[in-house]
């Protein structure tokens, strides 16, 4: 319940901050900047993440982390009440909180397998999934009607004040937060424990196939930061048309949910290659539209279609690593997983600025769809990999 009220306001957030630098710059390499000051910290930081989530103990890591990142929307809250007219203190906070939050998944991620046995993991999952997609809905449609009355000001204050929840919800959980270790000796943060970690996931084919197939696909198929162009300019629905295009894809993500718990998933490798095409294709309609409702259900479709896979993308790989050694598979997947879509977005917003908005999406969801089809030849562990009979 925590993560629902935080993840609601971040995505308030996230909106906000794409909707002010827009107002502020009117510069889609702007908005595509975001995404390199969102990724550069994950990027440097998570391997270390990885290895601090391994070492000490996750719950107490998640509320320092949950901490730092209200201070940063806070201040971000205070400075924009302040009459904010430059963008440099809003790339400066978003990188902090990235920061934190390279932390925060891999501690997160980790601790979750110690609360449920295994054979109901995948269910699991689902449901952290699910919660994860009714902030995604209910924040960006907030702050789209919030940006239109009251400004961002507010939004990041709100925002600064739904980590309280999250940091209540780890105070009151009685769960072991330190991983075991199978040799009974307690490793330390070093360069060892991090080549420990590199080397487990080099080693284990289907989760090095997993993570690539993640980083491509995202990479190219990033529309998400250029959706203020299309709400002002291109749509022409404003602020509210906004926060309604940001819900859609978590609206497609809820349906794929009850949708796939109505059975059971076999196959769940060609699953996966198959969601990606699916989310490249969606994209490439979205790119083409100019009608406001086709809009929004083909961004529906790439969240249903994305959120299918990265259930099973999470399932395969949590069940494949070891506990004590979780933290640091997880630190290794953020860069492909984070660094994906927010260098994504950077590479959207730069395309963006040099041929236009709709182009640059169109020739994403292309890339995405090679990236699919290049899976289906070349990843044999994933294409051939049937899971287990347990339904999402």
């Amino acid at each position: 319940m925590g993560q629902i009220v935080s993840v609601t306001g971040s995505q308030m957030q996230m909106v906000a901050i794409n909707w002010h630098i827009y107002l502020l710059t009117h510069s889609a390499l702007a908005l595509g900047l975001v995404g390199l000051f969102r990724a550069g910290p994950i990027i440097l930081c998570s391997l270390l993440g990885g290895v601090v989530a391994d070492v000490i103990d996750r719950r107490r890591l998640m509320i320092a982390t949950q901490t730092v990142m209200l201070t940063s929307s806070a201040i971000l809250a205070l400075v924009t009440f302040s009459g904010l007219q430059h963008v440099w203190p809003i790339y400066l906070l978003t990188a902090i909180a990235s920061a934190a939050w390279a932390f925060d998944t891999p501690a997160r991620q980790a601790l979750v397998p110690a609360l449920v046995p295994p054979k109901d993991f995948p269910n699991a999952v689902s449901l952290g999934m699910l919660m994860f997609q009714v902030g995604l809905i209910v924040g960006p449609a907030l702050a789209g009607f919030l940006l239109a009355s009251r400004g961002p000001g507010l939004v990041y204050a709100i925002n600064a004040a739904s980590f309280v929840a999250v940091i209540l919800g780890l105070a009151l959980m009685r769960v072991r937060g330190r991983p075991g270790f199978e040799d009974g000796k307690e490793p330390r943060v070093s360069v060892e424990a991090l080549m420990e970690g590199l080397r487990f996931v080099w080693r284990t084919p289907i989760i090095v196939q997993t993570m690539t197939l993640d980083f491509v696909a995202t990479f190219f198929a990033s529309a998400n930061q250029l959706l203020p162009i299309f709400a002002k300019d291109i749509l022409q629905v404003g602020a509210r048309g906004l926060g309604f295009l940001a819900s859609a894809p978590a609206i497609g993500a809820v349906f794929a949910l009850v949708m796939a718990r109505m059975g059971i998933l076999k196959r769940q490798g060609m699953i996966v290659i198959v969601s990606v095409g699916i989310f490249g294709a969606a994209t490439i309609a979205f790119g083409l539209s100019r009608v406001f409702w086709f809009s929004l259900a083909m961004l529906a479709i790439s969240g249903a279609a994305d959120t299918v896979s990265t259930i099973l993308r999470q399932t395969i790989r949590q069940l494949a690593t070891p506990n004590n050694l979780r933290g640091r598979m997880t630190s290794v997947n953020m860069i492909f997983f984070m660094g994906g879509p927010q260098l994504g977005e950077l590479e959207a917003g730069t395309v963006a600025a040099l041929v236009g908005a709709p182009l640059s999406v169109l020739t994403g969801g292309i890339g995405c769809l090679v990236a699919a089809c290049v899976a289906i030849v070349a990843a044999k562990n994933l294409r051939r990999y049937k899971g287990s009979s347990t339904s999402v």
